[in-house]
């Protein structure tokens, strides 16, 4: 059977996430279209000729599948909805209850493609309260391009990539102690930076740190990190989701001011402490990466580069399952009147059990 897969984003950073997804789906012989509803994403996917432009045609579409790298989806275009999350649990700071953004429920998902077992868990426990999606474990497409993990050529100096969320509170961008000493290491000759920053930063801030580029630092406008994550001895960031997916090559991670103390983490409050961080983390201390190893295996358990293959395979397999025992998706007017008039499109129309295909 043929099969119309629709990938749903909303910023750039979500190709990267997509890309492998569609690389999978085309080897099947399948069909996929991409649409973004926000401009960030829409100039992203400039340059590709499958991209829909509008949300009547994307509802012309009709899609059996839509891959969504976003909070939400509208609820009256056709095809089973499913999450694939646009990030790691970053852990950024706790919501009501103590619980974190990444578990919340916007009502309009089918299907959860979780990526390991401390996101499964959570999740799995949800779906057993509100009952109306499924949660299946499949790792994440987005770091699909890291495996296999190939031991980096030591060099003589050492690489050190900095990445950094867009929130004023968390980000180590903004901060002008971080900045000057980043530029008096870059200028020492002691270590080889890239950098890249969240799309979402302001413009000026991005300009200063581009600024820095030279013989010993280079920044990146790029979303894709996966060829600068496998360049990178070990990382410096804040609270950005890209500290997970860093870890997962076994690299340890600087964080500065990060929400948590995490044994798996070197985390730093000053910017006088920057250096001796980063010669600790070069070290590779043996009980860190013990400690890495450990939270990786409950965050992200693949390493065989097939987590797209995955997410495609359970899509497809679900969308033809029985699940009339799942209850009517959430009313959740208030939402899908905001989708509509975010997308300026109107209708009645809405898919309030899972799209399902009778074999």
């Amino acid at each position: 059977m043929h099969y119309k897969f629709l990938i749903y984003i909303s910023y750039s950073y979500a190709l990267p996430i997509g890309t492998p997804l569609e690389k999978e789906i085309l080897s099947r012989g399948d069909s996929v279209m991409w649409f973004s509803d926000l401009d960030d994403g829409k100039t992203a996917l400039q340059g590709k000729n499958n991209v829909l432009d509008t949300i009547k045609s994307v509802v012309n579409y009709e899609p059996d599948i839509v891959l969504a790298a976003t909070n939400d989806v509208p609820d009256f275009i056709s095809g089973l909805k499913v999450q694939i999350f646009h990030g790691f649990n970053a852990q950024k700071r706790p919501e009501g209850n103590n619980k974190f953004a990444h578990f919340r429920l916007r009502g309009f998902f089918d299907l959860y493609c979780t990526q390991g077992p401390s996101t499964t868990s959570v999740f799995k426990l949800l779906q057993k309260k509100y009952q109306y999606f499924e949660v299946k474990e499949t790792g994440w497409s987005k770091v699909d391009p890291l495996f296999p993990i190939v031991e980096k050529e030591k060099n003589s100096l050492p690489t050190i990539m900095i990445a950094s969320t867009f929130s004023k509170r968390l980000s180590l961008a903004l901060h002008d102690d971080v900045f000057k000493t980043i530029r008096q290491l870059a200028t020492s000759g002691k270590y080889n930076f890239l950098m890249v920053l969240h799309p979402k930063l302001p413009n000026d801030i991005k300009g200063k740190w581009e600024n820095l580029n030279g013989n010993h630092f280079t920044y990146y406008n790029t979303t894709d990190l996966a060829p600068l994550l496998k360049k990178a001895d070990i990382m410096f960031a804040d609270t950005t989701s890209a500290i997970q997916e860093f870890l997962i090559q076994l690299k340890p991670v600087v964080t500065y001011r990060h929400t948590f103390n995490h044994d798996y983490l070197i985390n730093i409050e000053t910017a006088n402490a920057i250096e001796s961080a980063f010669d600790e983390a070069l070290n590779y201390p043996e009980e860190l990466i013990t400690n890495i190893n450990t939270f990786i295996n409950q965050l992200h358990p693949y390493f065989d580069g097939q987590s797209s293959k995955r997410v495609v395979e359970t899509c497809i397999s679900f969308l033809h399952e029985d699940k009339s025992h799942l209850k009517n998706k959430p009313l959740n007017l208030i939402r899908k009147y905001k989708i509509r008039k975010r997308l300026g499109y109107f209708t009645l129309k809405s898919y309030s059990k899972p799209y399902t295909i009778k074999q």
